[in-house]
């Protein structure tokens, strides 16, 4: 299941979550409504997993959790640190980056 941040406040869900993957998207974002399926995707295969999207535009202080300067953006957090992220368009690439916090 993915969760769309309603406020700023992703440093409460990252500290609460053992394991958070973060889309970081805008509306105007095309690439970012072709991933959002793909996200969900992964979402329901990973149960043990928080998946979260964030409109990087609407909320500032979520958006500096991550190093975000491009969009669609991924991020992963683990035990309330951020660990990595990628910015793709590449079902593969966001795969890679789930299946790396996921399998550890």
């Amino acid at each position: 299941m993915v969760n769309e941040l309603s406020q700023d406040n992703l440093s409460q869900i990252v500290e609460d979550n053992t394991t958070v993957v973060v889309q970081y998207s805008a509306s105007w974002c095309g690439n970012c409504r072709i991933m959002k399926p793909k996200f969900k995707k992964l979402a329901s295969e990973k149960s043990d997993t928080t998946f979260i999207v964030v409109d990087a535009e609407k909320y500032p202080e979520s958006r500096k959790m991550a190093t975000v300067d491009n969009l669609p953006t991924f991020a992963t957090f683990k035990n309330g640190t951020f660990l990595n992220q990628v910015q793709t368009n590449k079902f593969e690439v966001l795969k890679e980056l789930v299946d790396e916090i996921t399998n550890n």
